[in-house]
């Protein structure tokens, strides 16, 4: 098949999702085209069968806010009609699936050289239904958008009846969790090695990583690592950045911790990070689903993270992980302390998070499902 992906090519867990399914559609040898304004963050190695289309937005005086969803919507048609694309598949509903809907009804008017119907898929994230779709400007047109779509998928049970019941979507849903690539997401016999980089053999090792938006929490973070180092020898990997970046760093000089923390900014290959630490950290007050702690698990790290959206589907509490209420730092830090401090139940909470991520959420069990739905909607 022939698929347009587009997202927000930043740090989040959406353009992550997505890049890692347009990377993963690929291996399949299917033909993939990303359009967005740059180029996925994660998309860093070429590929035959991975193409990037660039959306070039006017600057024009007139235009106070320039209207990149117009300009994402032509730039849609242009590629699905140059290189044949079978359908789109859009990520993040707000603007992606409008311009989506725009794309289709340009490829369906005859000035196209050839029309045709364009099918539209829309995977919904999480902040684009609980924050900005229920923005009262945005409300209408959001589930328009939706209800137009010729495919919806949502990444938890508990996103999708959040949709529906806040935006009355009658509309399907079908549900697909977020993937991890459990042969590069794995600790290898390098992890050791690359563990001293960060922490002596004596320290426990805890890692977070997010887009360090308010919604992340990332000074409980250092509030519950601060309570850990204080009963442990241990050290913090803070892997990502943001508008909160700058408290947390704050929070940890004011506790005289800052020197057991390594702030490492945005980061590539993950997975090479992740494999090395003991304990995630994730006390976000919102998470519909829990990509990073999905993919420490992978890496069998064992996640203390908020009970909070689709975090109960991928975490069972005192199995795989921990779960606690969101802003509890006490019960986060008990947890960590917990884990961290007896060697067996780290060791069977490790075996379990792993066993837990490839048994429901490897790559081969989730990235057929989206190719299933393609296909049912190429056959409408």
């Amino acid at each position: 098949m022939r698929i347009g992906i587009t997202c927000y090519p930043t740090y989040g867990g959406s353009g992550v999702v997505a890049t890692e399914l347009g990377i993963e559609l690929a291996n399949r040898g299917h033909d993939i085209h990303f359009i967005s304004y740059s180029q996925p963050i994660r998309l860093t190695e070429p590929h035959p069968h991975i193409h990037f289309h660039e959306v070039e937005v006017s600057q024009y005086p007139l235009f106070e806010y320039p209207p990149y969803d117009l300009a994402l919507a032509t730039r849609m048609a242009e590629v699905a009609e140059i290189y044949g694309l079978d359908l789109l598949h859009v990520h993040y509903a707000i603007p992606h699936s409008v311009s989506a809907m725009l794309a289709r009804q340009m490829m369906c008017h005859d000035h196209v050289r050839t029309p045709r119907r364009l099918p539209y898929v829309t995977t919904l994230h999480g902040t684009d239904i609980t924050l900005v779709g229920l923005d009262r400007s945005y409300l209408p047109i959001t589930r328009f958008s939706i209800e137009q779509s010729d495919g919806v998928t949502a990444i938890s049970e508990d996103l999708k009846r959040a949709t529906i019941e806040r935006f009355e979507i009658t509309k399907p849903i079908h549900v697909i969790h977020n993937f991890v690539n459990c042969d590069l997401y794995q600790r290898s016999a390098a992890t050791e090695e690359r563990r001293l980089e960060f922490a002596k053999p004596e320290e426990r090792l805890l890692v977070h990583l997010s887009n360090f938006r308010p919604v992340k929490r990332v000074t409980d973070v250092v509030e519950i690592f601060d309570r850990v180092q204080s009963k442990i020898p241990a050290r913090l990997m803070m892997i990502g950045d943001g508008p909160d970046r700058r408290a947390a760093e704050r929070l940890a000089c004011e506790r005289g911790i800052h020197d057991k923390i390594h702030f490492m900014g945005k980061q590539d290959l993950v997975y090479e990070k992740l494999a090395v630490a003991d304990v995630m950290l994730l006390p976000s007050e919102m998470e519909s689903f829990g990509l990073a702690a999905l993919e420490a698990m992978a890496c069998e790290v064992v996640p203390v993270a908020s009970r909070v959206g689709g975090v109960p589907e991928v975490i069972e509490d005192r199995v795989d992980g921990f779960l606690a209420e969101a802003g509890d730092v006490e019960t986060m830090a008990e947890r960590a302390l917990e884990v961290l401090g007896d060697d067996a139940l780290l060791t069977k909470m490790r075996k379990a998070a792993r066993a837990t991520a490839k048994a429901r959420f490897c790559t081969t069990k989730i990235i057929p499902k989206y190719e299933a739905l393609y296909r049912s909607m190429l056959e409408q």
